[in-house]
């Protein structure tokens, strides 16, 4: 069978990717590594860089094969892929402002990164690799590539971890993933789409007990009793009476959170919250709160709270006060 499998075109291998065939994408790539990874080595040089610009460009391509118009083009298509890769490296190399670390990642204007997955049935491949990598891997992961924490300073706050330390992790994560994806083509996995659709009502009716009254019993349902949290200034508290004092300080002032997306992982749920303030002070709250949720026996055990877009001269009066 698997010289039958050899014999089969670029051009059929594409067709079956884009209608969700891993299998067939996998061949795809590792049919067209040598040359990518020889596209790197002549940009880069040898050394780590070329690998991790080789990873990258593995993980645009699984992405983004549904984007690819003229099959026959798939091998220049990749070249192209892995030199705007390289590209990035080069960028990366010269020091840059931190806040402009966001122009790094994905061009503004195209679809994210999950909803390119979602697009395809490629999302429960890929999120078994994902669910193979180490704790720390994995969550820089989610939220460098599935959620809108995308700077590498905002992902080193919220981890509690040095810029370089989420620098090391997310070369180390993309190695690993993308040598997973390879590797577990030929595999079933399970059903992401309903491990997504049970976590999302939790958070939707969590958020909905806080309007109606009832969060306290919510998040004693959500979370296990020594649940600890961490607040947007660093604090670390116990228990959920500072979740449940922020919360009333919000409603209280008008302000409303709605869930906008949830990344589920094997340990680890994130909430993208929106956050609406009133009418007649709609700067009263930054636009959006992360909530990273770890779990220990199906319950949550501890909480990150984190705004993703801050202005460090701005003020949240209902519950942190100057951020």
């Amino acid at each position: 069978m698997s010289g039958l499998r050899e014999t089969v075109t670029d051009v059929d291998l594409v067709h079956e990717a884009q209608a969700g065939d891993v299998h067939a994408l996998g061949l795809l790539l590792v049919r067209h590594q040598a040359d990518m990874r020889a596209v790197a080595l002549s940009i880069l040089g040898c050394g780590p860089d070329a690998e991790d610009a080789l990873q990258d460009a593995i993980m645009i391509a699984m992405r983004r094969i549904g984007d690819l118009r003229d099959p026959a083009a798939v091998a220049p298509w990749l070249r192209a892929i892995v030199r705007n890769a390289c590209r990035m490296q080069l960028r990366a190399a010269t020091p840059i402002p931190v806040e402009d670390v966001e122009t790094l990642t994905f061009p503004r204007g195209e679809p994210d990164p999950e909803e390119l997955l979602h697009g395809h049935a490629l999302r429960d491949w890929v999120w078994h690799a994902v669910d193979e990598l180490s704790p720390r891997l994995r969550l820089v992961t989610m939220l460098r590539y599935f959620t809108d924490v995308t700077a590498y300073e905002h992902i080193a706050q919220l981890c509690d971890v040095p810029v370089g330390t989420v620098r090391s992790r997310l070369n180390q994560a993309r190695t690993k993933l993308s040598q997973a994806l390879l590797a577990t083509a030929n595999m079933t996995h399970d059903d992401v789409a309903a491990q997504e659709k049970v976590r999302r009502r939790q958070a939707e009716e969590t958020l909905r007990a806080a309007r109606h009254g009832s969060f306290a019993q919510a998040l004693k349902d959500l979370c296990s009793p020594e649940v600890e949290v961490t607040t947007m200034k660093g604090k670390r508290v116990q228990g959920i009476n500072w979740l449940l004092g922020a919360m009333n300080r919000d409603l209280e002032a008008g302000v409303r959170q709605n869930s906008a997306n949830v990344v589920v992982g094997r340990d680890v749920v994130i909430w993208e919250n929106s956050l609406i303030s009133p009418p007649d002070d709609p700067f009263h709250c930054p636009p959006a709160v992360i909530w990273v949720n770890f779990l220990q026996a199906n319950r949550v055990r501890e909480i990150r709270l984190f705004h993703p877009h801050r202005d460090e001269d701005a003020v949240c009066r209902c519950c942190h006060g100057r951020r």
